[in-house]
């Protein structure tokens, strides 16, 4: 606290709640709230936001991306902080929308003005609120899958490797071929079911071989995808976003 209370006193965070999140996966979202505050920031959640964009626009619909993406633009003035417990999200907000909005001078001001408040969950902690040591504890073996868009968009490689070698008790382990995709890819693991089944067991096979007991990310597309393989299989394995894991306290 000391540490966060000299960089920046009571920060205002939006959370950006993915849609897999809202829809499935609530405890991440109230987890990240859980981190946030524990660290003197001021979170609040603006019940009117909806989905980044991404799905539609991954797909070739831009239209109807610019469409929901505009909303997003329109949400945050008041928050000193955006933040997302999610690269894939952040990815498209930062990375893609200056695509998305080409044409559109007065959105991409907009845009502009909320990029450099933009983070992902992991990055802000570190970055802004620098901040390593959550005062977690989870008193398990672990390994690490990095998200594409947060590893190859986002260049978000250490941070969350500084934020889980902190906890308490936790014992963090090698994956082979970390950087490799789990397979998931949003739509395409709809368009591509066997290649994206296929590299997620791969995963799925790298994370048992390393002895772990949880298998931690920062993205819950890519979470939900293998712990659905997980399941299939009756594997001795979890999965937890790296917000659940910061959250605990053991």
């Amino acid at each position: 606290m000391s540490q966060l209370q000299t960089t920046i006193a009571r920060p205002r965070v939006a959370l950006f709640v993915t849609c897999l999140v809202d829809q499935f996966y609530p405890q991440v979202g109230e987890s990240a709230v859980e981190v946030l505050r524990r660290l003197g920031a001021d979170v609040t959640f603006n019940p009117a936001q909806t989905c980044c964009g991404q799905p539609a626009f991954n797909t070739g619909f831009r239209s109807e991306a610019r469409e929901v993406a505009s909303r997003v633009l329109d949400l945050f003035d008041d928050a000193d902080y955006v933040v997302a417990p999610s690269g894939s999200c952040t990815s498209m907000v930062r990375v893609f929308y200056p695509e998305l909005f080409a044409g559109a001078p007065e959105r991409l001001a907009k845009f502009e003005k909320l990029r450099p408040r933009f983070f992902e969950f992991s990055e802000f902690l570190v970055k802004v609120l620098k901040a390593e040591d959550v005062g977690a504890r989870f008193a398990h073996r672990v390994v690490y899958h990095d998200a594409c868009h947060l590893l190859r968009e986002l260049g978000i490689e250490s941070e969350p490797r500084a934020l889980l070698g902190a906890v308490r008790d936790i014992q963090l382990l090698d994956l082979k071929d970390y950087q490799t995709c789990c397979g998931f890819g949003g739509t395409f693991s709809v368009k591509f079911p066997e290649v994206s089944v296929a590299m997620g067991e791969d995963k799925v096979k790298a994370a048992v071989a390393a002895g772990a007991e949880y298998l931690v990310a920062n993205d819950s597309g890519c979470l939900m995808h293998l712990a659905g393989l997980i399941h299939r299989q009756g594997l001795p394995l979890k999965t937890a976003h790296l917000a659940e894991v910061l959250a605990s306290r053991g």
